[in-house]
């Protein structure tokens, strides 16, 4: 941890096999919890994990000011951990708003990482405009439906009470069975706030045990969700603009090494693919053995060990 203001909180497991690498682990929305497996499972492989709470997250900081929720503070804010830490490079990997956060870390800050891996999410270039209504627009034109239409939602001033009112309708929406209930329930404008405000309820999926649910219940019962869904709102307001206008653009594209995992069952987050997982959004949760494994060879490549 760091004294205030910025506390942040993180998981620190140094290599305990001569010669391996750290990953560096940065979650996306909900929480740092979903990275268990690959903690556990990378350990276990003799490589060391950084697994910070991220801003607005678990026991780290969950400040109001959407300002503080730019990717050039936040990486500053990481950098910081491994300077800490005494680790001079790491294999980067990001999960949904993880990868956002990485993706400009490895612009900013690109001599400190071996290479990124991003779940999910696809690595994305400085200056994107999230502009919801024509992402909408454009995603229901080419397959069909909205898949941003929960942002409008997530960045009202109501969404954090509402999901702090109703959390298991919240996680079984977030954590679905059938991953497909997002092209109805989720993705579309209106529809997820409509599933949480009646509070409705789906079946907890197979790789998600009740002890693992009550575990994320606990988590967000302590910190809410004003903090998480700051990340939403602050994308929105633009508060990366000034910051990105200044990148130029031949460092506009990754400018490490860099894997893709896509999960095949994702219908929100969809894009050309690299490697293709049998999963949902929560390919790291559904499929950790595949999923470590896969960091694990890429570290072999970029990083020798």
């Amino acid at each position: 941890m760091f004294p205030k203001p910025h506390l942040r909180c993180y998981v620190a497991v140094p290599p305990s096999t001569p010669d391996h690498v750290s990953f560096l682990l940065l979650h996306g929305y909900p929480s740092s919890y979903d990275w268990r497996h690959q903690i556990a499972g990378l350990q276990e492989a003799g490589y060391g994990v950084i697994a910070p709470d991220l801003l607005g997250y678990g026991d780290t900081d969950k400040p109001r000011d959407l300002k503080a929720y730019r990717n050039k503070t936040m990486s500053t804010h990481i950098v910081e951990i491994l300077d800490r830490e005494g680790i001079d490079k790491v294999v980067l990997v990001g999960h949904d708003w993880g990868v956002s956060l990485a993706s400009r870390l490895a612009t900013y800050h690109r001599s400190r990482f071996y290479g990124l891996v991003a779940i999910a999410v696809a690595y994305i270039e400085p200056g994107t405009i999230w502009d919801i209504d024509a992402i909408c627009e454009t995603t229901k034109s080419i397959i069909g439906y909205e898949t941003f239409g929960y942002w409008k939602w997530h960045n009202t001033d109501e969404a954090a009470q509402d999901c702090n009112n109703h959390p298991a309708s919240v996680f079984t929406l977030l954590y679905p069975h059938d991953p497909s209930i997002w092209k109805s329930d989720f993705a579309p404008t209106d529809k997820a706030a409509e599933f949480v405000r009646s509070g409705r309820i789906n079946p907890l999926p197979s790789w998600f045990p009740l002890d693992e649910y009550t575990i994320h219940d606990r988590i967000f019962a302590k910190g809410g969700y004003a903090g998480p869904l700051s990340w939403y709102k602050a994308a929105i307001a633009g508060v990366n603009a000034e910051d990105e206008a200044a990148i130029p653009k031949e460092d506009g594209l990754c400018p490490v090494p860099s894997f893709f995992v896509a999960a095949k069952e994702d219908y929100v987050c969809r894009a050309d693919l690299q490697r293709e997982v049998e999963a949902g959004h929560w390919v790291q949760l559904e499929q950790p053995e595949v999923v470590n494994r896969l960091l694990v060879e890429f570290a072999e490549e970029v990083g020798g060990k």
